[in-house]
């Protein structure tokens, strides 16, 4: 178990340094010259001139990597070129707001699709089966943004059960927390429940089929007992799912985020990327691998756990 988990680490270190070396190349080539962003197309040649000496843009691309990648190795993401703050504050300050609604749009994920799934499972072809195919195929037509403005109108301009933009910290309140985050939660897990579900209801009628669920119902174990078993064999296929929704939610948010007007990690990029604001951007990709090597860490160690053959791999 121990090179198992010691293998699983050393992929994922290598997936980071890889993707923060081919995201700072191609950031500098995509924004060749950050300065025209950063004051403006009113700016004077000596005002540029002075600022890209500043930033240090004069010195060769490779010593500018060396030192930026440096001190990201160490956690230090160095200074917005937009405002000369701290990267890492910044990120620490907006980077809880994303998180909380990502993990709570995977919790109503998780409980409805596997719900949905498992309903649709173990009752083939009957009327909820079908009916749970009715909703997640009403549910993937439906797109994102539609789906949020829809929420907007509904339960928070008409019922106004939420409020329609904002975000209250849970330090404040955990109740206003808790409802500034729930429409946009709800509107990026709904395309999560539809592949999850879908993805579950197919493992649970393969294993269903399975000879050792005829044992098991022959030795007189309980229709519960025997679902706990089915779930466990056919659970492995929903948490990589649920795992690849996480990280695909991560980029889902900015959308959501601007809908709602939610101070998150979306609302970072897309002012840092409007004004070429690189190591803000360089921050985010990697706090984001960071995420996503955490999450198919835990996933496989989980599938591990699940399933021994997996840790010969």
């Amino acid at each position: 178990m121990i090179a198992f988990i010691a293998k699983r680490l050393a992929a994922g270190v290598v997936l980071l340094v890889a993707v923060s070396v081919g995201t700072f190349f191609l950031a500098h080539t995509a924004i060749t010259d950050p300065t025209v962003g950063l004051l403006g197309t009113t700016a004077t040649e000596a005002q540029r001139e002075a600022l890209t000496i500043k930033l240090g843009l004069d010195r060769p691309l490779i010593v500018q990597f060396w030192d930026w990648f440096s001190h990201a190795a160490i956690g230090d993401f160095g200074t917005s070129w937009r405002n000369f703050q701290s990267v890492n504050d910044q990120i620490a300050i907006k980077l809880p707001v994303t998180l909380s609604v990502v993990s709570f749009a995977t919790l109503l994920t998780a409980f409805f699709g596997i719900t949905l799934g498992m309903i649709a499972g173990l009752n083939p072809n009957s009327m909820l089966d079908r009916m749970s195919k009715g909703i997640t195929v009403v549910l993937f037509a439906l797109p994102g943004f539609w789906v949020s403005l829809v929420l907007v109108i509904w339960f928070a301009v008409n019922l106004r059960w939420f409020p329609a933009v904002g975000y209250v910290q849970p330090t404040q309140s955990i109740t206003g927390w808790l409802r500034s985050i729930t429409l946009p939660a709800v509107s990026l897990s709904l395309m999560g429940i539809v592949v999850v579900a879908e993805q579950l209801r197919n493992e649970v009628i393969a294993v269903n089929k399975q000879d050792f669920v005829r044992t098991l119902r022959s030795r007189g174990l309980s229709q519960g007992q025997v679902i706990i078993h089915i779930l466990r064999n056919a659970c492995p296929a929903a948490l990589t799912m649920l795992a690849i929704m996480f990280v695909s939610l991560l980029s889902g948010a900015i959308v959501v985020e601007a809908i709602f007007s939610l101070p998150g990690i979306g609302q970072l990029i897309n002012s840092s990327s409007q004004i070429g604001d690189i190591p803000v951007l360089l921050g985010i990709t990697v706090v984001s691998v960071i995420f996503v090597v955490i999450v198919n860490f835990l996933l496989d160690i989980a599938l591990g756990w699940i399933n021994p053959k997996v840790r010969v791999k």
